[in-house]
């Protein structure tokens, strides 16, 4: 009984770490995605404030 309960624990855990590196990639698509989105929204706007304070400097 116990080599069953070792051999089905193996598996569970080979399935949970590829569960995991998929939630680990979704999550970094994710935040690419965010980043991309505040660089597009906020990149010209970063641009002309750190035109003015090197001007300024």
């Amino acid at each position: 009984m116990h080599k069953f309960a070792a051999k089905l624990n193996t598996k569970l855990v080979s399935r949970e770490k590829g569960a995991t590196a998929v939630e680990y990639g979704l999550m970094v698509a994710l935040i690419a995605i965010v980043i991309i989105v505040a660089v597009a929204l906020l990149g010209t706007n970063l641009s002309t404030l750190f035109k003015n304070t090197a001007t300024s400097v």
